[in-house]
Order: structure tokens, then sequence, then C-alpha cells
């Protein structure tokens, strides 16, 4: 989409943390790319990568380290006046991953929902505020009987649903969805998907979706960004990714994913990575995938790959696409 201005936009961000004496843990580490509106960007990657990290430094809730995150216009990374950052807070929302751990167990769903409407005087009355959040919930597929109830009281779907309908509350236009499916059965995961795009096509939502699942990464988004260890190793769009991945990880990642017919998934190769996870505390140079790469040469060892454009909208971070 380079025609379009991208809502989000992120250069070089870097989020760390001081974890001792001389030690610093380098949770995102120089990332970049943009999200256009209406589109969905998946991100994935294994426990530990930076995902939640970045999701998180996105939306305020971590101060970045360096670099900066536009949204709109707005310089996401300066201190923003109150005026602004009320104004971001109703534009930019987030589900999360636990719908068990981020609802208020004390409170009851009208109120959780409600929160953000009267945070921001959307409502002029109580009885429309009521009706805001009895549509909110039938737009998630609840009942008006379900506001007067506790979190407690409903299943790990129908929280998730709860958490989805409370992000929907100050229409919002960007959000960031954290692994919102990972701790739920996998019929619900589906009713989850397909709900969060139903609204994408009403409302003009765009995400940006988290995930460990690649088949359902693929089924969602527009364009997939991968990530290892803090940083960013390819990025491009989800039907080019999986038919010509470049990164050995990614190409790692894609080999796990099991197939439908047994035929095909007792014929084909898996990629096995060897090696041991570097620790992110204070990484040495050269490529932070090299102790695990079955395709590593010296030069990765020496020196970390840049993401560089290696066809039109296909970024990879290696130093295979040099050759």
């Amino acid at each position: 989409m380079p025609d379009k201005q991208p809502l989000v936009s992120v250069k070089n961000l870097k989020k760390y943390f001081n974890v001792g004496k001389n030690l610093t843990l380098k949770a995102v580490d120089d990332v970049t790319f943009d999200i256009y509106p209406g589109e969905t960007l998946g991100l994935v990657g294994e426990s530990g990568c930076g995902k939640s990290t970045l999701g998180r430094t996105l939306i305020r809730l971590y101060h970045a380290t360096d670099g900066e995150i536009w949204f709109d216009g707005m310089n996401l990374t300066k201190d923003l006046t109150s005026r602004e950052s009320f104004q971001f807070t109703r534009r930019a929302q987030m589900i999360f991953q636990d719908p068990y751990a981020s609802l208020n167990q004390r409170m009851k769903v009208m109120d959780i929902i409600a929160e953000g409407i009267d945070a921001h005087h959307l409502a002029a009355d109580k009885k429309e505020r009521e009706e805001m959040v009895v549509e909110l919930l039938q737009t998630v597929g609840l009942q008006r009987e379900h506001a007067n109830r506790y979190p407690h009281e409903f299943s790990g779907g129908q929280r998730q649903r709860i958490g989805i309908a409370r992000a929907l509350a100050v229409n919002p236009d960007f959000i960031i969805a954290d692994e919102p499916i990972s701790a739920l059965d996998v019929s619900i995961q589906a009713q989850i998907v397909n709900l969060l795009q139903d609204l994408q096509e009403k409302r003009g939502l765009t995400y940006l979706f988290i995930a460990h699942d690649l088949s359902m990464i693929k089924h969602i988004s527009d364009r997939v960004g991968v990530m290892y260890l803090g940083s960013l190793v390819e990025l491009t769009t989800a039907d080019e990714l999986f038919a010509n991945s470049l990164h050995p990880y990614t190409q790692a990642l894609l080999s796990a994913i099991p197939l439908a017919d047994p035929n095909l998934e007792k014929s084909r190769k898996r990629i096995v990575l060897q090696g041991s996870l570097p620790s992110p505390i204070n990484l040495g140079s050269g490529c932070r995938f090299a102790s695990r790469c079955p395709q590593v040469t010296e030069v990765c060892k020496e020196v970390s790959p840049e993401l560089i454009e290696v066809s039109p909208g296909h970024f990879v971070a290696c130093h295979l696409t040099d050759r």
C-alpha cells in the first residue's frame, strides 16, 4: 500500500530493560515498519522475542528507549500534552492475551465496558450509557442480561468477547490484539478471529495482530512480520511469506505447521533448529540467529544484517540475500 499514508509508522524503535549492574535486556531492538489504514499486520515469533513488548510500547504502556512511533502524524515518543494523550487513548485500544486477568473481577461487565465511555464522556445520561453497552455486547455476540454479571461467571471465550467490547467502546481506529486467542480452544479461536474480521469490515479498523499460530496469522493478516530476539527478520504480504519465505528462521517456522494431507506430511522435510537460543541480555555482534541457523556463514557471526527490501514489499534481514 505505498500510495497510502500509514496510520502507524515505527522507526528504529528500541525498548531496553535494565536487569542488573551493566546488564541490558534488549526486548525490542531497532524495529521499523508501517501499518496502513484498514489493514491487519500480523506479528509472529517464539515466546520471548519481544512481540508483546512491542505492542505495549506502541500503545504507550511502556516508554520507548529510542526511536520514533508516529500515529496519524502524532509523535508518540515525545511527551504528549494531556489533550494529545486523551485523543490517542480514544483512537487506539488493546485486546489483552489473558481475558481473565485483564478484567477487573470486582466490577460488573456493564461498568467494565463503560469505563471508556465514561472517561471520554460519550454518553449523555445513564440510559444512553446502558444502551451503548448493550449494543456493544450484542455486537460481540453476547446478550443484554450479561451486562449485570461479573467476569468469573463467563467462559474464556465470553470473557475475550467482553475484552473486545471494551476496546470497541470508544470507537477506536487502531487495535493491538496481543495474542487474543492463545488462551482459547480451537473452535472458540475461529469464532473470535471471524468476529475481529467482521468488525474490521464494518468499522474500518486497523489491527496489529500478535500471535504464535502462523496458520491463523495467514488467515487474518494482510502482511506479516516475523520477529526473533527483539528484531524484525522478515516482513512481507501473507501470501508471499508462505509461498516464498527467504529468512531461514521463517522457513523453520513454516516447516513446523502440520499439513492436512497425511501423505504430504510424511514426505516433507521439517527444518529442525539446532543449537541454543542466545540470551537477549548484552547480545554480541553478528546475526542473532547465527547460533541456530543451518545456513550460517562467517559473516553472519561478525556482522548484524540490516532489514532491506529484496523485492517490492518484501523485507528481509539476512546475509544470504546478498549473494
